[in-house]
Order: structure tokens, then sequence, then C-alpha cells
């Protein structure tokens, strides 16, 4: 029988049970695919709190990597046999096996583990419509991003290094700073000893940034906006810390006319065709070398609730995966 992680109801890690399911054949457009690694986000605790409303009982995740049983009709770009990964799916994820929209699926590269498939589709192709879309990143650009040595963080510290950036990336810790350094991060800021926006006005010499991404929220938003030099942005495509709440947008105004948009991975990879060219971009980039996706952790699948405490109380960095 085939096991998943479901809850019944939204609150902590608690809710999350280990599950006997059943999995059917695919229908039209569907593929049947066997899990080999399945990939931990932080978004995955906004679903399972109920920040994230879905209906209940519920699977979760929407990343992983792993191999095609069978196919639907009407399914061309993918067979059986396929080893495929993806990081956008309908949640369900987490689960030794899945029946799931096969346009949702892409073929991996022959030279990416399937561990590392499952950790960087979906922190990758954010990472791609973070500094390849909303603000290109080039050469001599200095850009801001707070999380350093998160998933997306350490993907995109690197990332943007490669594209000419100077990296400035803001970390709870000496030993998380250490790790973004060895990640493409020029500077380090350890917010829980020192004034981020004051270090950047350093870094800069007071010219600040262009951009900030900012996945942390009500605890940085006021002084992420502080950081942006007149029309600069502020990407907020998380919130860790909180809801934001409530704006003026009169504060942009005085702050030197900013921008700010709130992202999310379904719009952008909403079709097919952008989907699978932003994750041939981040292919190109991993085979490159320019991007290296290190699992920093790994849990059995029917450990999910400690890996969800884990992630919460920022025992982990970088990628985490799952085994099935």
């Amino acid at each position: 029988m085939t096991h998943a992680i479901r809850f019944h109801k939204t609150g902590g890690p608690e809710v999350l049970t280990w599950e006997e399911v059943s999995v059917g054949k695919p229908g039209p457009g569907e593929a049947r695919v066997r899990h080999t690694a399945i990939g931990l986000n932080y978004v995955d605790t906004y679903v399972r709190s109920g920040l994230y409303p879905s209906p209940l009982p519920s699977g979760l995740g929407a990343e992983a990597a792993g191999v095609v049983e069978e196919v639907g009709s009407g399914v061309t770009d993918i067979k059986a046999g396929d080893r495929v990964a993806y990081g956008n799916s309908p949640l369900g994820a987490y689960s030794e096996a899945r029946v799931m929209p096969a346009d949702r699926l892409v073929v991996l590269p022959k030279d990416i583990a399937d561990k590392q498939g499952a950790a960087m589709m979906l922190k990758g192709m954010t990472t791609q419509y973070l500094i390849r879309q909303i603000f290109k990143v080039k050469r001599g650009d200095t850009i801001l991003f707070h999380a350093a040595a998160g998933g997306v963080g350490l993907i995109a510290c690197q990332w943007a290094k490669s594209l000419g950036a100077t990296v400035i990336g803001t970390v709870g810790s000496e030993e998380k700073a250490k790790l973004t350094k060895a990640h493409g991060c020029d500077h380090t800021i350890i917010y829980t000893r020192e004034d981020f926006v004051e270090r950047v006005k350093e870094i800069t010499k007071g010219e600040k940034v262009p951009v900030v991404y900012d996945s942390i929220g009500k605890d940085t938003w006021p002084k992420s906006l502080d950081c942006l030099r007149p029309t600069g942005l502020l990407v907020s495509f998380g919130q860790a810390s909180g809801a934001i709440g409530p704006v003026d947008l009169g504060i942009l105004a005085a702050k030197g006319s900013l921008f700010v948009t709130r992202p999310t991975l379904n719009t952008y990879a909403a079709k097919r065709a952008d989907m699978v060219a932003m994750a041939r971009d981040l292919f190109d980039a991993v085979l490159s070398g320019a991007v290296k996706i290190e699992v920093n952790q790994t849990y059995p699948l029917k450990d999910a609730v400690q890996a969800h405490r884990d992630l919460q109380s920022r025992k982990t960095t970088g990628s985490t995966v799952f085994t099935v």
C-alpha cells in the first residue's frame, strides 16, 4: 500500500499524519509518478497552518523528483520510465507515489541527481523569476537578499554572483554567515546583532540598493524599504515572520517613489511553456557549475513532523529533502 503525509485540520507540525492512500491510474493529461525524493519548503508550513487555505483533508507539498510509471491519454512530452521533477504542482508531493497533471513535469538532465532535482525545482524556479524576470540582475548591481542561508537564498546568492552582482545577505548567526559567504555572498549582515539598514548604507557608501528580496515579511518590511535607493524595488515573496498587513501607499512616495511587488511561482510558471523555459534556465545554471545544489538535511518522509519543527525553528540551512 502507498503512504502519504496528510492533514485533517490546520495547525502546528503535529497535525501531519502518515496514512495509507490509494493511487489510481492516470487519466487524460495525467501521469503517475513514483517519488524518489521530495522537497521541503517554507511555503508548506503556510499551507499546513491554514495561512494558505486548502480544502481538508489535504495532502501537502508541491516539489519532488521521481520516475514516471504510466501516463494517460494525450500526454506527449513525458513517457513511462522518464526521470522527472516538478516544483509547482497541486498539493500532494508528500507521498510515495501520486497521480498528477503531466504538464507540471519536466525531464531531469542525466547529470542532475534525484535529490538535487527535488531540492531545486521550487526554490530554483523561484530564484529564476526573482532575479531573471522581476528584476533582471546584471553585472554591477548590488542587491540585498534576506534569509540568505535559506533554500532560495543559497541558490539566489550563487546565481546573482555568477551574473556579476555584488550580493549582500542577511543571516541569523555566524555559522550561517560563513555558509552564505561560501555560496556567493559578498557581504553578510547578522541581523541579530547588526542594523541591516546602516550596514547596507555603509557597504554601498550611502547609495543603498536598487532591489531588496524579502521573504521574511512583517519583521523586515519597514527597514527593507529604507535600504532602497529612489525608484528601488522591494520584492516581497514570503512572510516567515507574519503578514505585512495594511499599508499606506503614501510611504512609497515619501521614501523615494518606491515599487513593491508580491509575486508567486504559480503565476510566473502557470503556462507550461514558461515553466519549461524557467526550468531550462535553472538547469543551465546548475550544469554550468554557477549554482551548486547541496542537500543539507534529509529526513524519511514519515518524519515530516520533525522536519517541519526543525525548519520553523531555523535549525535548517539550504535545501532539505524527504526520502521514500
